[in-house]
């Protein structure tokens, strides 16, 4: 891992994106040096050293699949008016929504740019593939945006949801990593389909650990989405469970308009405990990474090859934050 996030964090500060006018480039230089887990680019880069040992061939579209992912958290924070992003203020709460619009638009180009440079033989495959990925994911924040004013939302809604937001993405980085490695249509495909529902798991962990991950370990406070009544897959399942007095106690303080966040989130929590949902959540967010792994372990290759990449997968839903 260590030498795959020193690859790509050197080109990645290498990389002229550009510099005039600074107030366009400065934005896109800022969140990619912020804290994030580089997990993409590295799934691509393990998977393509699955089939050739120099995955450094492979770094030009593995950074094109995170400047594309930074674009979309870039937009996100506009649409959330999130105030903060990795422990720093957001793009558009340290400059304007207008310049995170455009810085956006650029990381966006650029990521069309690193694919080009990748010298990929069939840029086409590639390109139809990766658009049909970037679609999936704005589809997946507009049913986010939606779910903000529905007042029911299902648990196949909530599912559906993550996987066109976070998951597909992660499949993309893991198929696109096979896909340069020269696998065929059948080996990239179940690359693609591993890295979803392992994509599915790693969401349904960032919701647990948003409510119940030790604070000095997750690196942040947790039960912001409690605060702001996000319908994740805990709420939506104490919504489906909760009766009698506790359900009128969690209707309260989903429309409590004021309030004290801590006590709420201490309420909210006492509630999710009741109900059993960090159970029912671990139990949602394992039968993905138990089907991911299944998949992942039925694609033929020697099984020396592919440990890195099992041992990441095992990370990843070990994490605390």
């Amino acid at each position: 891992m260590k030498a795959y996030i020193e690859l790509i964090e050197e080109e990645l500060e290498s990389y002229n994106f550009g510099s005039h006018p600074h107030e366009l480039y400065e934005p896109i230089n800022y969140i990619l040096s912020l804290d994030g887990k580089r997990l993409r680019p590295v799934l691509t880069l393990m998977t393509y050293r699955i089939f050739n040992d120099n995955y450094k061939k492979a770094i030009y579209p593995a950074l094109g699949v995170e400047v594309f992912h930074n674009f979309t958290l870039l937009h996100d924070d506009i649409m959330d008016n999130a105030p903060i992003r990795r422990g720093s203020p957001t793009v558009h709460e340290k400059w304007n929504e207008n310049i995170a619009i455009l810085s956006g638009d650029v990381m966006l180009i650029r990521a069309y740019e690193l694919f080009i440079k990748s010298g990929f033989g069939d840029l086409e495959r590639l390109l139809i593939k990766f658009n049909k990925c970037a679609s999936e994911v704005c589809e997946g924040q507009q049913y986010d945006m939606n779910f903000e004013s529905t007042l029911l939302v299902t648990e196949t809604d909530y599912l559906e949801m993550i996987k066109l937001k976070t998951a597909v993405l992660i499949g993309f980085a893991a198929e696109l990593g096979a896909i340069l490695g020269g696998a065929d249509e059948k080996t990239s495909d179940q690359f693609y389909e591993f890295g979803v529902n392992i994509g599915i798991a790693f969401q349904l962990k960032d919701d647990l650990l948003d409510v119940f991950a030790d604070t000095n370990k997750f690196g942040k406070q947790t039960g912001g989405d409690i605060i702001s009544n996000k319908k994740t897959y805990l709420l939506i399942k104490a919504l489906e469970n909760a009766k009698n007095k506790t359900k009128e106690e969690l209707d309260q303080w989903l429309k409590k308009k004021d309030f004290d966040p801590m006590e709420k989130v201490d309420a909210m929590t006492g509630i999710y405990k009741e109900l059993g949902i960090k159970k029912l959540t671990e139990s949602k967010m394992n039968s993905y990474f138990t089907k991911g792994l299944a998949i992942f372990d039925s694609i033929d290759i020697e099984e020396s090859k592919k440990l890195p990449l099992k041992e990441l997968s095992l990370k990843l839903m070990d994490r605390e934050k």
